[in-house]
């Protein structure tokens, strides 16, 4: 038993709360006792009986875990857990910084792999699927663990990983795959290959009728969603939304509404807070604000007030037409990645939403930050989609429509058709202190 409750997704509040109570009981006792990280952060001060008062305690962060696992190698002095009870590591890609190490139980990984299969299944995998998985599995949590929560439905699971993109069009060909997980840049990569290696075949070719998509923003954008539906044939799915410190999978949409669905309400505690001033946010309808997390279940490395950096929005806490009962929101953006503009805040998937309005353009962009703070202009590089799109007022007009939805103004530098590399893992829009060659 992995300690979840089975159908929790659906379940409503009145019935959640008393596990959920009886969980945090059980766990601050735990934290208090074994982690010596929270011990020193909390200072003596003993962890709320109630959830609701989680904000008397500090905050934790990616920092304080980095800085940890430093001086305690190679787990942290947050390792609650005893050295043998260590059953899998991971170590997370380290895109906003140094990579750490990711210790999980055997119940630990049993907890990930049931409410990431839960994601999946809402966003339409089913057993009759075969999906393909091409993310990273040398170490990242999205490899390994992200392929055991697509095997939680029943589908049919292809361990493929990133690389080899001939093999991958060939093995989905012959085996008939339906489905597809992995980042929502990785069909342009499949696409340049198709189109190189694969004459007369089209993207749609390939029978696709699912893509399940996560580790990149992009999939909250209407133009990007139809561009893949028309391009492949397939329904594009926001599936894994995951925080690797968290879990890797805890949040997708379903088939009836674009939103995120929070779907671990029984093993996971959430809060909002000011990502300025920390102040606590009510989860309501129309809130915005930096998500943190509370493990409540959790044998390895346990986490009380985690601080995500992810900015999300709540759109509703209403039960959805699909009969989950968790809150749906979007993300934002991250805290890192926000580029402030006369006092303006700038994420890349506000770009995108512009960028994605041109046809002439691929999609893909960067916003290159040659200098520090502050910023008068927001400096963004596109792509054409192909040669010979390029107008010579295009750039213009691509400003024009950046100052108009988002207020900023942008200086946009137009490059050529494949400028931009496309790439298998994760891909970075805000590029700080370098200055990019045209």
């Amino acid at each position: 038993m992995s300690g979840c409750l089975k159908g929790a997704e659906r379940m409503p509040w009145s019935e959640l709360a008393p596990q959920v109570a009886a969980l945090w009981q059980a766990q601050r006792g735990y934290v208090v006792e074994h982690s010596a990280f929270y011990r020193a952060l909390w200072a003596g001060q003993a962890p709320p009986e109630r959830l609701e008062d989680l904000p008397e305690l500090p905050l934790s962060d990616k920092a304080m875990l980095r800085q940890s696992q430093a001086d305690h190698p190679p787990f942290g002095s947050y390792l609650a857990s005893a050295r043998r009870a260590v059953n899998r590591l991971h170590r997370t890609s380290g895109t906003t910084g140094q990579a750490m190490n990711l210790a999980l139980s055997a119940r630990d990984a049993a907890v990930t792999q049931e409410v990431g299969g839960r994601c999946h299944a809402a966003a339409g995998l089913t057993a009759e699927d075969t999906v393909v998985h091409c993310l990273n599995y040398q170490m990242w949590m999205g490899g390994l663990t992200d392929h055991m929560t697509l095997e939680a439905t029943g589908a049919l699971v292809v361990p493929f990983g990133v690389g080899a993109t001939e093999l991958l069009v060939r093995t989905i060909r012959e085996l008939g795959v339906t489905a597809i997980s992995c980042t929502p840049s990785y069909p342009a990569v499949l696409e340049r290959v198709i189109a190189e290696k694969f004459p007369g075949i089209t993207p749609r070719d390939l029978g696709l009728r699912l893509g399940l998509f996560g580790g990149e923003p992009g999939l909250d954008d209407p133009a990007f969603r139809a561009r893949l539906r028309e391009t492949w044939g397939m329904e594009p799915r926001n599936a894994n939304y995951g925080v690797s410190d968290v879990f890797s999978n805890f949040a997708a949409q379903c088939e009836d509404d674009s939103h995120l669905h929070f779907m671990a309400a029984d093993v996971l505690y959430p809060e909002l807070i000011d990502p300025d001033s920390a102040a606590p946010l009510p989860i309501e309808a129309g809130q915005e604000g930096e998500l943190v997390l509370t493990h409540l279940l959790r044998d390895c490395q346990p986490l009380v007030r985690f601080r995500t950096g992810d900015i999300i929005r709540i759109a509703v806490t209403a039960p959805c037409s699909c009969g989950r009962t968790g809150f749906r929101f979007s993300v934002v953006g991250r805290s890192d990645d926000m580029v402030v503009v006369r006092g303006l805040n700038m994420f890349p998937s506000m770009v995108a939403a512009v960028v994605n309005g041109f046809d002439a353009l691929s999609g893909e962009y960067r916003i290159e930050l040659s200098g520090p703070p502050p910023y008068d202009v927001l400096p963004v590089a596109v792509e054409l989609a192909e040669e010979g799109a390029q107008t010579p007022d295009l750039a213009a007009r691509v400003e024009q429509a950046i100052k108009a939805r988002l207020g900023a103004t942008a200086r946009v530098d137009v490059r050529t058709a494949g400028s931009f590399p496309r790439t298998e893992g994760k891909t970075k829009r805000v590029i700080r202190g370098t200055r990019c060659a045209n």
